[in-house]
């Protein structure tokens, strides 16, 4: 899929595909061939009208630059076989149209990250593992071009005054850039994919995430109406959990959503959408995260998302969840569950009020009622390590008890990590609470020998 389709997602991508074949293309062009690709390119720019083209659709838009590529090869009599020749055209219209050299790989869905460190060096992950690809871009201004295709195409901007930028493709990837002089050796882009198809729980227990029993446990949680944080590293899968945990939300109740760069793919009618914006050229019309959940509380909402707690709005979302708004969800960056409350007490102070530190803590055991931490493992794979609900506090300690945990038991010999997720045995204190919603499990399923997914 490539920027115009992300822009205006077509009712049938297959319908833009070029004679050309597949759009993930094999090895980069040799030097001769990158040569002559260049030399085309500025003809080409010289030839077309790019505001008219811009007003065509895809396939026609296409079949254009198709039409004078071919027309401007034939009189230079280039001694190109067809497939080169077809590969020099595909990567034209991309010039033209999309990203560039990243386009092959935007349209594999096994890529989940793109990693361009510099203009020789580009990296994708696969399946949670980094793999090195042939790509490259012909040099730095060719990368910029492309940077500032994606920021300026969502209102944003880079440059020396503003070296950096969070933005996102329209198919809700994220992308973020750095350029020099922040950046030593060129251009650095990064762009974090996100799957078309929404992911849901049986998908995740299919893949090894989550187990049916604590599936359905969290089902009941979220319909229950508690709080609840997602804790986890970078690339752990917490907004791919925070996906599905949204789809357990009734379709008759109102969700407003709160994002820097907006990722969240809610299915439900009845959804209102927020995002963060940066400050302009002359540093003024910033609207922070923190700014936005104030203004969600006007919103009549009956659950409030945060996509990510970064800073002050810590402390706006807990007294948004101790004031009627229950079942909010939300994430922190955290290694553990603990780590995870210590980083909200930090965030808090980062809002300016310096809130003595055992009625923060109070607010914090008061506002969350469980926590959700997920790990990415070495073997690639993403998986939820530990569920654990928060008690209350004793003195100037919160007090947690961990419900499931995944016990790892080694690695074999294909380097896949061994462990199954298990009960601790303890029954949680909101047992009673999804009891009385008529959500409770079985006690056998918190049983520490596992038990069966009875539910009552």
């Amino acid at each position: 899929m490539n920027l115009r389709e992300r822009v205006n997602p077509p009712e049938n991508p297959e319908a833009l595909r070029t004679p050309l074949g597949s759009r993930a293309r094999p090895a980069s062009l040799t030097g001769a061939e990158q040569e002559c690709k260049q030399r085309l390119f500025r003809k080409l720019v010289k030839v077309l009208d790019l505001s008219l083209l811009a007003t065509l659709d895809e396939k026609q838009a296409r079949l254009q630059i198709q039409q004078v590529c071919e027309s401007l090869m034939s009189q230079e009599a280039l001694p190109f076989n067809a497939g080169v020749r077809q590969r020099i055209v595909s990567e034209l219209q991309d010039e033209v149209l999309g990203l560039g050299p990243l386009e092959g790989l935007l349209a594999d869905r096994t890529v989940s990250d793109i990693l361009v460190n510099g203009t020789g060096n580009i990296y994708v992950e696969r399946h949670g593992r980094l793999e090195p690809t042939e790509l490259r871009f012909d040099s730095d201004r060719h990368l910029m071009t492309i940077i500032d295709r994606i920021v300026s195409s969502v209102g944003r901007r880079i440059d020396e005054s503003s070296p950096m930028v969070d933005a996102r493709l329209k198919d809700g990837s994220r992308v973020n850039a750095v350029i020099p002089p922040l950046a030593i050796d060129g251009p650095m882009l990064s762009i974090r994919r996100f799957s078309v198809d929404r992911l849901t729980a049986d998908n995740l227990v299919e893949i090894g995430t989550l187990t049916p029993v604590v599936a359905r446990l969290l089902e009941a949680v979220v319909r229950s109406r508690l709080n609840v944080l997602v804790s986890g590293g970078t690339g752990a899968g917490k907004t791919t959990l925070l996906n599905v945990l949204s789809g357990f939300i009734p379709h008759n109740e109102r969700i407003v959503t709160i994002e820097d760069s907006a990722e969240l793919q809610l299915q439900q009618p009845h959804v209102v959408r927020l995002e963060t914006r940066p400050p302009n050229i002359e540093g003024r019309g910033e609207v922070t995260q923190r700014d936005l959940v104030r203004n969600s509380l006007r919103m009549r909402p009956d659950r409030i998302i945060v996509g990510e707690v970064r800073g002050g709005e810590a402390l706006d979302m807990l007294q948004a969840m101790n004031t009627g708004h229950d079942g909010s969800l939300t994430t922190v960056h955290a290694n553990t569950p603990r780590d995870a409350l210590t980083r909200i007490e930090s965030m808090v102070a980062m809002s300016g009020f310096n809130l003595p530190q055992k009625p923060l803590r109070a607010q914090i055991a008061s506002a969350i009622d469980v926590v959700l931490q997920v790990a990415r493992h070495e073997d690639g794979k993403r998986r939820l390590v530990s569920v654990q609900e928060i008690n209350g506090q004793e003195g100037d300690i919160i007090t947690m008890s961990e419900i499931f945990r995944f016990e790892r038991e080694g690695v074999d010999q294909e380097g896949r990590v061994l462990g199954q997720c298990r009960a601790t045995g303890v029954v949680p204190g909101f047992y009673d609470h999804l009891q009385r919603r008529g959500m409770a499990p079985g006690l056998e399923v918190f049983q520490c020998e596992g038990g069966g997914p009875s539910w009552s």
